[in-house]
């Protein structure tokens, strides 16, 4: 009597490859995913590349709001005749206008002695110390404004209440843009004033002792004639605090009127 052979041992083996042939799949595609995502986290976790990506949109978009502003200001002009002095004030107008005057120009500059400098064990001394940083170049802004500056710009850009200083590395960055050192600081206003500012300033005067320790660059120029020119400014409205009444439960309303009138006062100051 013939056997016959179970093929319930054919269907597991087939039922096994058809498993591994899925796994396989399933990790090839893992894989690939893994991959691309990979690549797009280095590309995104590109600084530079970020930047001059920022820097070009940054670019692009200001020229559509200056464009834009020059509109404004043309059809402004045709409801209102009397034109205001040029000044810091930009009015109803989204254009800053251009200034000049006298004033005083300040340049920062990092040094070239860290490339020699090795410090006791002969090992190359920390960079930082020859770099000028974020807080150089806010000392010498504060101390022209104390000295009574009218307006500024720093490098080509003016400085506006919205613009912000930061440094990466050695490198500048202002409202979108980067600069590299040397670093300039233009001022209009009183000179003599200003000069003197520079010179009482303590943040001033530490980084000087870096410039005569390590070689930072720091010059200081009295300009004739400074010109800056028209830009687009951002309007925000300015807002004010108020100081809330509070009920009078004693009775002692005039004095609770006037402690809130002074009050109210002091803040607008």
């Amino acid at each position: 009597m013939a056997r016959h052979k179970p093929k319930h041992g054919t269907g597991k083996s087939f039922i096994g490859s058809v498993s591994v042939l899925l796994v396989v799949t399933f990790a090839g595609f893992l894989l690939i995913t893994n991959m691309r995502v990979n690549r797009t986290t280095t590309v995104s976790s590109d600084t530079a590349e970020l930047v001059e990506n920022r820097v070009r949109k940054v670019d692009a978009l200001q020229a559509d709001v200056k464009e834009l502003s020059s509109q404004v200001d043309k059809l402004s002009a045709r409801v209102k005749s009397d034109q205001s002095p040029p000044s810091e004030d930009a009015g109803s107008s989204t254009m800053l206008p251009a200034v000049e005057g006298p004033g005083v120009t300040v340049t920062l500059n990092d040094s070239s002695m860290w490339k020699n400098a090795v410090d006791s064990s002969g090992a190359t001394v920390d960079s930082d110390k020859y770099v000028v940083h974020q807080q150089d170049v806010e000392a010498v802004v504060d101390a022209l404004w104390a000295g009574g500056a009218e307006s500024m710009q720093i490098m080509d850009q003016r400085v506006l209440s919205t613009s912000a200083i930061i440094c990466s590395g050695n490198v500048l960055l202002l409202q979108g843009r980067k600069y590299s050192p040397p670093f300039t600081i233009s001022a209009i206003g009183p000179p003599t004033l200003m000069i003197q500012a520079l010179d009482d300033s303590r943040a001033v005067q530490i980084y000087r002792q870096y410039v005569d320790a390590y070689g930072l660059g720091y010059d200081v120029q009295t300009e004739s004639k400074l010109h800056f020119d028209s830009t687009t400014m951002l309007l925000q409205p300015l807002q004010y605090a108020h100081v809330l009444q509070q009920p009078n439960k004693d009775g002692d309303g005039e004095h609770a009127d006037d402690a809130a009138n002074g009050g109210a006062h002091g803040g607008n100051q």
